[in-house]
C-alpha cells in the first residue's frame, strides 16, 4: 500500500511538468517526417522520436536541476523517470524534435549540422514562470545524424553530466544536466579514430537550458539565402529569450547582437578564470545566451600552458587552445554578425558591436585578474606588468594553475621573509618541485615580492584578501583524471565516485575537510593516459 502511494506521488510529480513548446508552435517545421539523414530546408526543426532502448538504469541526477523543473527528488528515482529520460516514454505535452543548424568547424564552413544525437523533449514552464528546454543527448538517429548513429557512450556522458553541474557551481554560465542513465545497450566507438573500435556502454544525458539556440542556428539560413526563416527565428528568439529589448526591428536586432557580444565576453572571462578549455569552439557550439554548451573533448588547465588543447583533432593547429579562446569567440561572433547582416544591412553598427566584445573582454579580464589576486581593483599602470610577469612565472616550470592561485592566498605579509619561507606555501603547486633551479626560484620570488608590495599598497588585511581570493579561485575543479576515474568505475557498475564528485563539486570554493584527495594535482599515472591528457570528439 505504501509503495503504491509513493508510485502515485512520483507519477503525479512527473505528470505535473507543464509543457509549453513555444519553439515548435511558433517556428516552421520540417513537413517531412521521414527520419532519415537528409538536407532539411526552410525549417527550424524536424519532429522525431527518441529511439527506444533495452534496459534504462539511473546512474545519477542533480537535485538542484530537478528543483528548477518543480520535480521532487523522489520523482527522479522511479521507473517512470528512467523510462521518460532515456527516451522510451513520452509524457503528456511532450513534442520531441531535433533542431536544424549549421556551423563553422575549425574555421571552415561545414554546411548543415543540426541535432545529430540530441532530441528535444519540449519546453516546460515552472512555477516561477521560467522556461526550460529538456534535451536528451544520445537519444538516437535524426535527419541531422550525418554519418553517426545518434547515440552516446557512458564515457562522454559522465563527463558532460558532471561538468555541467561543476561549472554551474563554479559560477560559470552553462547548460545544466538533470540526469544520466545507462541504456542497457552497447555502442561501438573508435575512441581515437585509429582503427581500434570497441563496444562501450550506451548512455543518455538530459540537458536543461532556457534555450539551445546557437550561432549556427542563424548561419544555416543565411547560407541558404532563406531570409524569411532567418527573420522568423530571430524574432522568436528576441520575443522569447530577450523580451526586455522590445518588439523586433532592425534596431532591436542590433541591440540583440550587442547583448550576445557582451554575454559571450563574460563567458570567456569565466573560462579563463577557472582554467577551462572548451576544446571545440565551433560556431555550432556557441550559445546565443552566453552559456557553455556541448561538453565534448573539454579539459581543465592543470599545468599552466596557454598552448594546451584537450582535443586530439585540434592537436596540430591548436586553434582551440586555452590562450586562444578569447580570439576564437570574437571570430565566431563575426560569423554571427555576417549571418544577421541581411536583417540590418549596415556594416558599421555590427563592427561597433564586435568592439563591445573586445572592450568587454578586456575590462572583464582585468577585473577578474584583480579578484584572483585579491586586489580591490585593476590599476593598469602597475598591474599590467604584474600580470604579464605572472604569466611568465607560471610558464617557468610545470605549475598547477588551480593550486597556485589557491595557495597564493596563503602568503603572509612580506616583512622578514626570506625566499625559502616566501616560496613554501606554493610548493604543492609544482609538479616537480625538485626541478626548481636557483634561477627559477629567484624569478618566482622576485614576482612574489612585487605582488606582496602591491597588496600592501592596496591596504587590505591578509584575512580579507584570503577570503576574497578563495571566493573566486576554486579549490575543487573537475580535473581530467578525476572524471576518468569516475568513468573507469562506472564502466564496472560502480557509480559511487560519480555521486561523490557531484557532491564535492557543489561547493568548489569551500575547504571541505575530508575531501582533500579531490583537490590534488594530476598524478603521474595520468600524465599521458587517454581521457586524462587528451580526448577525441568520439563520444
Amino acid at each position: 500500500m505504501k509503495t503504491d502511494l509513493l508510485k502515485q506521488q512520483t507519477d503525479a510529480s512527473l505528470a505535473a511538468l507543464k509543457f509549453d513548446n513555444a519553439f515548435v508552435r511558433e517556428l516552421p517545421a520540417d513537413p517531412n517526417l521521414d527520419n532519415r539523414v537528409r538536407q532539411v530546408h526552410g525549417a527550424c526543426y524536424t519532429r522525431v522520436l527518441p529511439t527506444p532502448v533495452a534496459a534504462p538504469q539511473l546512474v545519477g541526477f542533480a537535485p538542484e536541476v530537478a528543483a528548477l523543473l518543480d520535480l521532487e527528488p523522489a520523482a527522479c528515482t522511479g521507473e517512470e523517470f528512467a523510462q521518460v529520460f532515456v527516451g522510451n516514454q513520452q509524457l503528456p505535452g511532450m513534442d520531441p524534435y531535433a533542431c536544424c543548424y549549421g556551423g563553422h568547424q575549425f574555421g571552415n564552413w561545414a554546411g548543415q549540422l543540426g541535432d545529430g544525437r540530441a532530441i528535444n523533449l519540449g519546453e516546460i514552464v515552472n512555477r516561477r514562470g521560467q522556461r526550460w528546454a529538456l534535451q536528451l543527448k544520445g537519444a538516437g538517429l535524426t535527419p541531422y545524424s550525418r554519418r553517426g548513429d545518434g547515440l552516446a557512450v557512458l564515457r562522454s556522458s559522465v563527463r558532460e553530466f558532471l561538468c555541467s553541474e561543476a561549472m554551474y557551481h563554479l559560477g560559470v554560465p552553462t547548460t545544466r544536466a538533470l540526469s544520466l542513465l545507462l541504456t542497457g545497450e552497447l555502442v561501438i566507438r573508435d575512441m581515437f579514430y585509429d582503427g581500434h573500435p570497441k563496444q562501450e556502454p550506451g548512455a543518455v544525458v538530459c540537458r536543461v537550458a532556457p534555450s539551445f539556440t546557437r550561432f549556427g542556428s542563424f548561419e544555416i539560413f543565411n547560407s541558404r539565402s532563406d531570409i524569411d526563416t532567418l527573420r522568423r527565428l530571430l524574432d522568436y528568439t528576441i520575443r522569447t529569450e530577450f523580451p526586455h529589448l522590445g518588439e523586433p526591428s532592425a534596431a532591436v536586432y542590433l541591440q540583440w547582437f550587442e547583448e550576445v557580444c557582451r554575454s559571450t565576453a563574460t563567458l570567456i572571462v569565466h573560462w579563463m578564470r577557472v582554467g577551462f578549455v572548451h576544446g571545440v569552439m565551433n560556431t555550432d557550439n556557441m550559445s546565443i545566451l552566453g552559456l557553455t554548451i556541448d561538453y565534448g573533448p573539454y579539459g581543465w588547465l592543470e599545468d599552466y600552458n596557454p598552448d594546451w588543447t584537450p582535443n586530439t583533432t585540434d592537436a596540430a593547429g591548436r586553434r582551440y587552445r586555452f590562450g586562444n579562446q578569447p580570439q576564437i569567440a570574437l571570430w565566431n561572433l563575426a560569423q554571427l554578425a555576417n549571418s544577421i547582416y541581411p536583417l540590418i544591412e549596415q556594416v558599421e553598427p555590427l563592427q561597433a558591436a564586435l568592439q563591445l566584445y573586445g572592450d568587454g573582454y578586456k575590462q572583464g579580464w582585468q577585473s577578474m585578474m584583480a579578484q584572483k589576486l585579491g586586489l580591490q581593483s585593476f590599476e593598469p599602470a602597475t598591474d599590467l606588468t604584474l600580470t604579464t610577469d605572472l604569466d611568465q612565472v607560471l610558464r617557468l616550470v610545470e605549475t598547477d594553475m588551480t593550486i597556485f592561485y589557491r595557495r597564493l592566498a596563503d602568503l603572509a605579509p612580506l616583512e622578514g621573509q626570506d625566499d625559502e619561507r616566501l616560496l613554501a606555501p606554493l610548493c604543492d603547486a609544482y609538479y616537480q618541485p625538485e626541478g626548481l633551479t636557483e634561477a627559477h626560484k629567484l624569478q618566482i620570488c622576485t614576482w612574489l615580492r612585487s605582488y606582496l608590495q602591491r597588496v600592501a599598497r592596496d591596504g587590505v588585511d591578509t584575512v580579507q584578501r584570503r577570503q576574497r581570493m578563495n571566493a573566486v579561485n576554486p579549490k575543487y575543479v573537475l580535473r581530467n583524471y578525476l572524471a576518468q576515474m569516475a568513468i573507469d568505475r562506472a564502466e564496472t557498475g560502480d557509480f559511487d565516485l560519480i555521486k561523490q564528485l557531484l557532491e564535492v563539486m557543489r561547493q568548489p570554493y569551500a575547504d571541505q575537510p575530508g575531501h582533500e584527495e579531490f583537490a590534488q594535482k594530476r598524478p603521474e599515472w595520468a600524465r599521458h593516459r587517454a581521457g586524462c591528457s587528451m580526448l577525441s570528439c568520439s563520444s
